[in-house]
């Protein structure tokens, strides 16, 4: 839709925590935040995609796939 990998990143995290009214609760890494973190091999800054092949996935503080 035109915008770039960093934006689109962007916009599902920290802009829809805003819009949901919850950004003091989740949308960034930060003590007292709820936080579900993924990991990939490349840098989807320059690629995107990298998104798609998720090596490793944390919820709620539980390693869900490694």
């Amino acid at each position: 839709m035109g915008l770039t990998p960093l934006k689109a990143i962007q916009t599902a995290t920290v802009d829809a925590s805003k819009l949901l009214g919850w950004d003091d609760r989740i949308g960034a890494v930060e003590a007292g935040k709820f936080a579900d973190l993924i990991a990939v091999e490349g840098d989807p800054i320059k690629d995107v995609t990298e998104l798609e092949r998720i090596k490793f996935v944390m919820k709620g503080g539980i390693v869900i796939r490694q």
